[in-house]
C-alpha cells in the first residue's frame, strides 16, 4: 500500500507491539509514537500503521489519551492512509467492551469489540485475500470478537487450505483494517 514511503507507526510494549521487522524495513522513513501517551503528528507521512497488540489490556490509558484518538479519527476521515491490524483495527472501532465496562476508541469503524471473558474465542490460522489486484498474506491470532454479528467483509478471506473463513476485511476511505496480521503491507 505504501511501500518505500514515510510511515508513522503506533508502538507500545504491549498495546501495539506486534509488527514484523521485515515490514518496518520496507519503508524509507519510519517514525514511532505511543498512542497511550503521545499525540501523533501526521506531517510528512504517507501511511499510518496501527499494528496488533493487546489494546484491550490498556483501555484506560488509551481512553485517557483522547487527543490521540481524535487526531487519528480526523486523519482517517480526511482521507489519510491507514493500515490497522488486529489490535490496531480494534483501536479504530467504536469501542472495546470488557468485563468491567465499555471504553470508547477512535470511532473510525462503527463496530464494537468484546474482550469479555464469556465471549472469548480463539481465532487462529494463516490468512490470504486479494484486494485491488494484490494478494495479501498473513495470520490471525486473537481471542476478542465483534460484539454481535460479524460485519460484512469487502473480500473473501481464505485459510492455508484455501477454505473460506469469516475474518472480515474493511476498507473505509483510505483505511484498510482486519484482524489479519499482514506479512507485507
Amino acid at each position: 500500500m505504501a511501500e518505500n514511503g514515510r510511515v508513522l507507526i503506533a508502538r507500545n510494549k504491549e498495546s501495539f507491539s506486534f509488527l514484523y521487522q521485515e515490514t518496518i524495513d520496507r519503508f524509507a522513513q519510519v517514525r514511532f509514537f505511543d498512542p497511550e501517551t503521545e499525540v501523533p503528528s501526521f506531517t510528512d507521512i504517507d501511511l499510518l500503521y496501527l499494528p496488533g497488540g493487546y489494546p484491550e489490556k490498556h483501555v484506560e490509558a488509551l481512553v485517557r489519551n483522547e487527543a490521540c484518538r481524535q487526531a487519528i479519527k480526523a486523519y482517517a476521515e480526511q482521507g489519510g492512509r491507514v493500515i490497522a491490524e488486529c489490535g490496531g483495527m480494534m483501536y479504530l472501532c467504536q469501542s472495546i467492551v470488557t468485563d468491567e465496562d465499555e471504553y470508547p476508541m477512535c470511532g473510525v469503524l462503527p463496530y464494537k469489540i468484546t474482550a469479555r471473558k464469556a465471549d472469548r474465542k480463539l481465532s487462529l490460522g494463516y490468512r490470504r485475500f486479494h484486494l485491488d489486484g494484490k494478494e495479501y498474506r498473513g495470520h490471525e491470532f486473537h481471542y476478542t470478537q465483534f460484539l454481535g454479528e460479524t460485519p460484512q467483509s469487502i473480500v473473501q478471506v481464505y485459510n492455508a487450505k484455501g477454505l473460506p473463513v469469516d475474518t472480515p476485511v474493511f476498507k473505509y476511505k483510505n483505511v484498510l483494517a482486519s484482524y489479519t496480521h499482514l506479512y507485507q503491507i
